[in-house]
């Protein structure tokens, strides 16, 4: 864990796009229907999606795209799109997250604009949610973060041009001394650059390996997202679930639903097996509050379960969920086998499994799409499972990992962006954009509806409500509740 960072102010007029781009992203030309989806106006995208689904009524359709959220104003899905043997495609959630990354990887959508989609999500959404006014002298903004630096740099450089105040830029790393923070009048503060404290009045928030262990539920600083939000499910699988679940049974009635893999919440260790055997020997196990790819386990074969098994676990409750894989090597639930439209064939004849990342943000007018990208698996879809063979290689998808010094590194070789030469090995057109969208947005209000009533009516976090949904001892004791 690379902990030496320290805090740096970032003056207004600083921002640099080498600095806050991949270099194979920085001169990449958008793919048109990328671009064409991106500007889509929300009502264009709901005729379009009412024609292809007659049940929907564009009018409900409209309410829930217009749907302003409490505390889930920014969020990323990543999705994954499936077939069945009948061809039958869908674009299926495998899971919503609060902080997503994705700037780094999205080409300018007008070359001019050169803070690219960093402005829009500051401009259409945390300027009007953070209702930031004047600033005093003891007062501050701030970019808090745990990783990925790149992005959060380009936040806090262009909230710094946006709001013509320094933005302080600071490090907040789970098990760090973080003697640079503290709580106080139910504020953050934090050190500035001549050791005097400033109450931070907004924060844009990347904090994202167990948020809540240090950032409160309860403050006076306006916190974008605030943990709330990861706690109802934005970085909490289990809890998602059960959100989503409650929500598809709202929008039943519209037509509508969180497509997502079949999943079992709850699950205790020595229980797994069972669901594992019941999904047919193929499964997906996950860590609920893991994120960036670990704590998630793809079971294909005894082997793989034993493995799981043979671990030790900080918490006592797991999820399972149907594995989607290739056709003759996927789950079989009750609404049937799905597995894998993967990337178009290379040369090879190979085939590999990749995701969508959709990140989408609440402004006034409702919600908007930000940017998008994808990522495959190391290795090519294979009909078969030859001993040896590592599912997950096949199957795994982010590109976030730890080294063995424990410091976060990315491999950007899978990475595959959304320009001209890369967008067309996906397969994609754009009505599977625009269902990822709607489901994007169905599952993030899901997560903030989750949030409202994780809160009572005095604006306090209600544990015993949230314990009824989660109760894993270990969780419950991480949570800060106030500042």
């Amino acid at each position: 864990m690379n902990v030496d960072e320290s805090t740096q102010v970032i003056q207004p007029g600083s921002f640099e796009s080498h600095d806050h781009w991949y270099p194979k992203a920085l001169n990449a030309a958008i793919h048109p229907m990328i671009n064409f989806f991106l500007n889509l106006d929300n009502k264009l995208i709901i005729d379009r999606y009412c024609h292809l689904h007659p049940k929907v009524k564009a009018a409900k359709l409209l309410e829930l795209i217009s749907y302003q959220p409490l505390y889930y104003n920014w969020s990323g899905a990543d999705l994954i799109n499936v077939t069945n043997a009948r061809g039958k495609r869908q674009m299926v959630v495998i899971e919503n997250n609060s902080c997503p990354s994705g700037q780094k990887s999205m080409p300018l959508k007008v070359d001019t604009l050169h803070q690219g989609s960093y402005r829009e999500l500051i401009e259409k959404s945390f300027q009007p949610y953070s209702k930031i006014k004047k600033l005093n002298s003891n007062e501050a903004i701030a970019v808090l973060y745990d990783k990925n630096v790149m992005e959060t740099s380009g936040y806090a450089a262009t909230m710094a041009d946006v709001f013509q105040q320094p933005v302080y830029l600071v490090p907040f790393y789970d098990g760090a001394n973080n003697d640079h923070i503290r709580y106080k009048n139910h504020y953050i503060e934090i050190l500035d650059e001549r050791n005097k404290w400033k109450q931070v009045v907004a924060a844009f928030r990347y904090v994202t390996q167990k948020p809540w262990n240090r950032i409160p539920v309860s403050s006076k600083t306006r916190i974008y997202n605030p943990i709330i939000a990861c706690l109802a499910g934005g970085r909490n699988k289990l809890i998602a679930s059960k959100a989503y679940d409650q929500y598809n049974g709202e929008i039943d009635r519209m037509g509508l639903k969180i497509r997502t893999p079949e999943t079992i919440w709850d699950v205790q260790k020595d229980e797994v097996p069972l669901w594992v055997k019941r999904m047919g020997g193929q499964a997906v196990i996950k860590v609920p509050y893991s994120n960036a790819g670990q704590g998630v386990y793809t079971i294909v074969n005894e082997s793989e379960l034993n493995d799981f098994l043979s671990r030790d676990y900080e918490y006592s409750k797991f999820i399972v969920q149907s594995l989607i894989g290739n056709y003759r090597w996927s789950s079989r639930t009750e609404s049937g086998k799905f597995f894998h439209l993967g990337t178009i064939p290379n040369a090879k004849g190979e085939t590999y499994v990749f995701d969508l990342r959709m990140m989408i943000c609440a402004t006034p007018l409702g919600f908007r799409p930000v940017c998008v990208y994808s990522r495959r698996a190391n290795s090519p879809l294979t009909d078969t499972i030859t001993e040896g063979t590592s599912s997950w290689d096949m199957l795994g998808t982010n590109l976030s990992h730890k080294d063995t010094h424990g410091q976060w590194t990315t491999d950007t070789n899978r990475l595959i962006l959304m320009d001209r030469r890369d967008f067309n090995h996906l397969g994609m057109g754009l009505d599977d954009l625009i269902e990822a969208y709607i489901q994007t947005i169905l599952s993030t209000i899901a997560i903030d509806k989750m949030a409202c009533r994780l809160v009572n009516s005095r604006g306090q976090f209600n544990s015993k409500l949230f314990a009824s949904f989660n109760d894993d001892p270990y969780l419950i004791r991480e949570i800060m509740l106030e500042a």
